[in-house]
């Protein structure tokens, strides 16, 4: 990858050059988070980083910049930090299955915070920023699960993304550009992701720190810090053709608020569950390796429900259905639910962990009272670039999980400054100042 052709990408990209899928790509992504950020933002874990932004993040003598749904002002690194956070905290954000993780979780907040720095900007330069951010951020996670041996968290990559959104903004020159995505790349958290999968808390995926990282490492390069060569961008893998390739069109949108690996067995059990109230004595899900050990039977909290298999799917069969109030809510003390998934078993199917990651596949066998046996197959999960959800089933998400929060008239409001990123003339302001506003104004 050559310096000039990635600086030329970063920095003169316009909506002009982008294809009318892209553009649309990139307005479902965003609402999409946007969404999943006024849910997340009513979390223990949002609250939490919020208020240690609040603490330990002051704004400075620049103003500084708000905190997602929140308001208050603090350092744009800071912002950064509780806004992924916020999006994290619920597990429905979008991801792409080659880097088995998120993009759009670190590169919003990253983009929200550094556009208080850039007073005018534009919707079109504000949606420009975040496909230049998720193209980045994309290329730079594959290449890293192609290169290193051990399974890291989303943040590792995700930074570069954040990197490339503020080398933008900043207004920073090719060789400062490079140096933020090599600061960036080295100071992005490696966390061990399997170790959050077998131990569910509210590190999660460490994007928080990687749009930390990111943002502050064009921060830096702007002042003279110097980084090492990104190995995940000079002479890696995916980056010839950046530009024409359009990655962010290859990302999933999740229908169900838990980890990805899960949904598979989701939808197969409401397959089986379509048909009416279940008398179930055993359930047996087949998938592979990774999903097997999302092993959690009795979340406690969020996290734990999150990152469980046996506990949506029971949802599943028990509810026919699965939504964020379930993971939060009175599911996690539904003693139905929790005794279904008592009895579920995971098992491990090579042919499936050999599909992995690029093929999710997951087989459920239930055991009924009367002894009969019933069985369901999922090679793909709803929401997948060959199965995607529709426009509206993506704004139904959005209502559903921003309405209880933030009320309609807001988030219509938000609908339409997302549609209307492109319209000449329109200013990013419009956006800004709807999703940086508390969630309910005093």
């Amino acid at each position: 990858m050559s310096h000039a052709h990635l600086n030329v990408f970063v920095h003169d990209l316009t909506a002009a050059d982008l294809p009318p899928a892209v553009i649309e790509g990139v307005r479902r992504s965003m609402l999409d988070l946007i969404g999943v950020a006024a849910a997340g933002s009513t979390t223990p874990l949002s609250r939490i980083v919020r208020e240690h932004a609040v603490r330990w993040c002051a704004a400075g003598p620049g103003g500084g910049a708000r905190l997602l749904f929140d308001g208050r002002r603090v350092s744009p690194v800071g912002a950064a930090l509780a806004g992924a956070a916020t999006i994290d905290s619920v597990d429905a954000h979008d991801g792409h299955a080659l880097t088995k993780g998120h993009a759009g979780v670190a590169v919003l907040p990253a983009l929200l915070a550094g556009a208080e720095l850039r007073p005018g900007l534009s919707g079109s330069d504000l949606l420009t920023a975040f496909i230049v951010g998720c193209e980045v951020a994309l290329r730079a996670g594959i290449a890293l699960h192609a290169s290193a041996a051990d399974y890291h968290c989303s943040g590792a990559w995700n930074a570069l993304g954040a990197a490339a959104v503020g080398s933008r903004l900043l207004g920073l020159n090719g060789e400062q550009t490079w140096h933020a995505l090599g600061i960036a790349e080295y100071h992005g958290p490696r966390g061990p992701m399997m170790r959050c999968i077998d131990h569910p808390t509210m590190v999660k995926d460490g994007s928080d720190r990687g749009a930390a990282a990111g943002l502050s490492a064009a921060l830096l390069a702007a002042d003279g810090f110097t980084g090492a060569p990104a190995v995940t961008v000079e002479g890696a893998i995916g980056w010839a053709d950046l530009g024409r390739r359009w990655r962010i069109l290859e990302q999933y949108h999740k229908p169900y608020p838990v980890c990805r690996w899960a949904h598979p067995a989701i939808d197969a059990a409401l397959e089986l569950r379509r048909t009416g109230e279940l008398a179930v004595s055993a359930v047996e899900v087949v998938t592979f390796h990774e999903a097997a050990r999302l092993s959690c039977r009795r979340p406690v909290n969020t996290e734990q429900a999150q990152y469980s298999l046996p506990f949506p799917v029971a949802v599943a069969l028990v509810r026919g259905s699965l939504s964020a109030a379930d993971i939060t809510g009175d599911a996690l003390t539904d003693e139905t639910v929790l005794r279904l998934a008592e009895l579920i078993t995971l098992s491990e199917s090579p042919t499936y962990s050999a599909a992995f990651p690029a093929v999710r596949s997951a087989r459920v066998i239930v055991t009924l009272a009367d002894g009969r046996v019933r069985t369901a197959e999922a090679t793909m999960s709803r929401g997948d670039p060959i199965s995607p959800l529709t426009g509206p089933e993506l704004t139904e998400k959005f209502r559903r999980f921003a309405h209880p929060v933030l009320g309609a008239a807001r988030s219509s409001r938000i609908e339409a400054a997302v549609a209307g990123l492109v319209v000449d003339g329109a200013p990013a302001q419009l956006l800004l100042d709807e999703v940086l506003a508390p969630r309910r104004p005093s």
